[in-house]
């Protein structure tokens, strides 16, 4: 029970707070100068289809990371409750961020979904946040809690591209 309070915990706190709180929040404040799809135009139909097949894509990778961590990781995705081992399989295997990945496609699946450049905007930004948040804290402190075994997986896999092939120690 106590694991499971973590984890919502956390989700509640970080991505929750990413994809659905900020983008209502700036959709309400910046209503006035957003974007909106109006109609069912073939551009509007494919936004909308695009936007939701991001959206359930995203999702689907995120609760399956968020499992890994669970399971694999035996911690959290939160900084302050972090995983106490490396987890290097699912979809960590093909990129080394694939958790920010889903976020940051849910976010685009938003912006394409609604026609909205606001959560655009957000969308860019949180992976910038995020981009600079890896190099200069994330991976030092992965460097740190798991050594060599991380520097040997941060050499085969990329950051935010994934490769075709799955990595394999």
């Amino acid at each position: 029970m106590l694991k499971t309070l973590r984890h919502i915990l956390a989700i509640l706190a970080l991505p929750f707070m990413a994809v659905i709180v900020m983008p209502a929040w700036l959709s309400h404040q910046f209503i006035q100068y957003d974007t909106r799809r109006i109609g069912t135009t073939p551009a509007a139909l494919t936004g909308l289809v695009a936007g939701a097949l991001f959206v359930w894509v995203g999702f689907t990778f995120f609760v399956w990371c968020v499992n890994l961590f669970a399971i694999i990781g035996q911690g959290t995705l939160a900084p302050w409750d972090p995983t106490r081992r490396l987890v290097v399989s699912g979809p960590y295997r093909h990129v080394r961020n694939p958790m920010i990945s889903a976020v940051a496609m849910m976010l685009i699946g938003q912006s394409l979904f609604w026609g909205s450049w606001v959560i655009g905007l957000w969308a860019g930004i949180f992976i910038l946040i995020n981009h600079f948040y890896f190099i200069f804290s994330e991976e030092p402190g992965l460097e740190k809690r798991f050594g060599e075994s991380y520097l040997r997986y941060k050499a085969n896999v990329p950051r935010w591209i994934p490769r075709l092939r799955p990595w394999m120690d």
